[in-house]
């Protein structure tokens, strides 16, 4: 006996359209053609499977390997920050809040006389780094110094919405700017080249506080030095560190606690930038700063899900 499979059917001569797929769908034989044809052109595509206990890069990922949850969380935010008209509205809001103090103080008459101070946080305070976080994640990495620290040379991080535009006004009000920033001395040259190219004024050594040889992250003895001979007008931050070192610990309840007593602050002396892309927020939640592994571990367990 013979078993010659019949013809499947012909669509180049009409238009391949929904109805005449289902019509031919009809057909047992057609069913079984399109099925095989459907299956084998998958099996032909790259691997999408999910391997547990993998690390890789962006690149690698299409090959079945295990995307980390953490770099893929940067990747999302950075594009959030990257293209989202809702990010750069953020921004100017809190710049917006931050000229109406700044115009309310500067032209109350019982100011008169005071030598006004602003001091701000730079980065994702004032301009946008978030090109380095996807150039690590691409790389299937974290945080690295070296990285970093080139990234800083390369001068090419843009400014935040509304942000060229107070300073300049504060500026021309007489009010000094320092900027507090936990970059290292390495990165003075860079950064200052990036913010003058951006028309940020006062960008000079005496305005610039960064962090010294200790590299710690505690603002407290710079923000004093200002206090020293200004009145802190107002200060602007993406970390709530950069407000006040009750801040800087590594305690989510304290954290927030301390959020509480400081209500009446935020949006008056208090001007937050959002930043969801790193912070002091990280290592409250993972207790330290672990490795990425841990890092991914540790999102698993600790996030809210839902049945």
């Amino acid at each position: 006996m013979s078993y010659l499979l019949p013809q499947a059917p012909k669509y180049h001569h009409r238009k391949v359209n929904l109805y005449y797929l289902i019509e031919d769908m009809k057909s047992p034989w057609t069913l079984f053609v399109t099925s095989a044809s459907l299956l084998l052109s998958l099996s032909l595509l790259p691997s999408c499977s999910i391997s547990v206990g993998q690390r890789t890069t962006i690149e690698h990922a299409h090959q079945g390997q295990y995307m980390s949850p953490t770099l893929g969380g940067k990747l999302f935010t950075s594009a959030w920050m990257q293209h989202s008209a809702e990010y750069k509205a953020l921004c100017q809001q809190a710049y917006n809040i931050a000229t109406e103090r700044l115009l309310a103080a500067t032209s109350d008459p019982r100011n008169k006389g005071k030598k006004w101070a602003i001091v701000t946080d730079i980065d994702e305070t004032i301009v946008d780094n978030s090109a380095n976080s996807v150039h690590q994640a691409f790389k299937g990495k974290d945080y690295e110094q070296a990285s970093w620290d080139h990234w800083c040379d390369l001068s090419e991080a843009v400014a935040l919405s509304g942000a060229v535009e107070f300073f300049r006004l504060a500026d021309s009000l007489g009010v000094s700017i320092y900027y507090i920033s936990n970059r290292d001395e390495v990165n003075k040259p860079g950064t200052k080249r990036n913010l003058i190219a951006l028309g940020f004024p006062q960008v000079d050594e005496e305005h610039f506080m960064f962090r010294d040889a200790s590299r710690s992250s505690d603002k407290t003895a710079r923000r004093s030095a200002v206090l020293r001979s200004h009145e802190i007008l107002m200060l602007l931050g993406d970390n709530l560190g950069d407000f006040d070192h009750i801040f800087d610990v590594r305690d989510e309840a304290k954290r927030d606690e301390s959020v509480k007593a400081f209500a009446k602050e935020f949006g008056r002396r208090f001007i937050v930038l959002p930043n969801p892309n790193y912070g002091a927020w990280e290592p409250a939640m993972n207790g330290g700063y672990p490795k990425l592994e841990e890092k991914d571990a540790k999102l698993r367990m600790l996030l809210r899900s839902h049945r």
